[in-house]
């Protein structure tokens, strides 16, 4: 734990996103680090900072060229499928075709 006296500049942007600033006023050596936090200002001007857990990535069971299906750590199975837009008139038969792939996958492999 340290404690370190500073200013703290606090802006919001045009886009309406705020941007926060501290500059640290005494000689200080800490382990420069990097992460995603929960940030609370309060209207009393203290701002607080957690955080938050590293996230985990599924790994995928099966593979096909727009999708995947993994298992989560909560217990369920996810299947994921992604295709741009300009190929829309694709989307239905690839979903189709890369959905009865991996359901027959699973029927072969985990059943």
């Amino acid at each position: 734990m340290m404690n370190v006296d500073g200013f703290m500049t606090v802006d919001r942007l045009e886009n309406g996103l705020v941007v926060a600033d501290f500059q640290c006023c005494e000689d200080v050596q800490m382990e420069p680090f990097c992460g995603d936090f929960k940030v609370q200002g309060m209207r009393d001007g203290n701002v607080y900072l957690t955080e938050k857990p590293k996230r985990v990535k599924n790994k995928a069971l099966f593979r096909e060229d727009n999708s995947s299906l993994s298992y989560g750590r909560n217990g369920k199975f996810y299947f994921c499928f992604s295709l741009d837009g300009a190929r829309v008139g694709e989307l239905p038969a690839k979903l189709v075709r890369q959905a009865s792939a991996i359901a027959q996958k699973v029927i072969n492999e985990m059943l």
